[in-house]
């Protein structure tokens, strides 16, 4: 774990944290040990989840630009459908359509926290957050990694395909992310996820304690 010797609150109350990494690294895990201890904390997903659903602005924008054939019968977008046209050449268009409204939501849940409780800590988990500029909008940034092999193991244990399938989807899909070196030169934070759970358990033990100081400190 490495940490920011200086630190200056970006102004709105509530302690802002980034958590991001690669695909499968077990951000969502490590996002639910913060949960547990008390952090109030968001996925960028679900809020890009609820953004794609019929009636909203960005399922029309994104119906527009990717075509109708991304949908389901039920008029809703089929997300295998659309990740397969977007990773193939067409992801920045596709975060273009997203990034923006997504961040915007992440920026307002965060000034509620921060309404109902100054001193709280909340953490946003996004896969592009460094990409996508939203880091700069964090107060500190949490990078989770594992090892390379780990990866298409776990994404093949979440999604059911073979370790094969697994391993080219995530070599897709990396593609078009920043690399962990680059992630971690940018973090104020890094959790290695690499090990037995108790050890990732540890280091967010150390981590939160930190937190939650530089929460209470203004």
């Amino acid at each position: 774990m490495q940490g920011a010797l200086q630190f200056q609150r970006q102004g709105d109350g509530v302690l802002k944290v980034g958590l991001t990494g690669g695909v499968a690294c077990g951000k969502t895990t490590v996002l639910e040990m913060f949960a547990a201890r008390g952090a109030h904390t968001l996925r960028a997903d679900d809020i890009g989840a609820r953004l794609m659903q019929p009636g909203q602005a960005v399922y029309r924008h994104i119906v527009e630009r990717f075509g109708s054939d991304i949908l389901k019968p039920d008029g809703t977008i089929d997300r295998p459908k659309l990740a397969a046209k977007a990773f193939d050449g067409r992801i920045e268009e596709l975060n273009a359509l997203v990034h923006p409204p997504v961040i915007e939501e992440q920026d307002r849940w965060a000034a509620e926290v921060g309404a109902r409780d100054p001193h709280a800590v909340a953490i946003i988990e996004a896969a592009l957050m460094v990409e996508a500029g939203a880091h700069k909008r964090m107060d500190k940034l949490i990078a989770v990694t594992c090892r390379l092999e780990q990866r298409a193991e776990r994404f093949a244990q979440r999604t059911g395909m073979t370790l094969e399938t697994a391993r080219a989807e995530v070599d897709r899909r990396m593609k078009w992310q920043l690399s962990n070196a680059e992630k971690i030169r940018v973090a104020d934070y890094v959790i290695d996820n690499s090990g037995v759970l108790a050890v990732a358990e540890a280091e967010v033990n150390q981590l939160w304690r930190e937190l939650t100081r530089l929460a209470q400190s203004t």
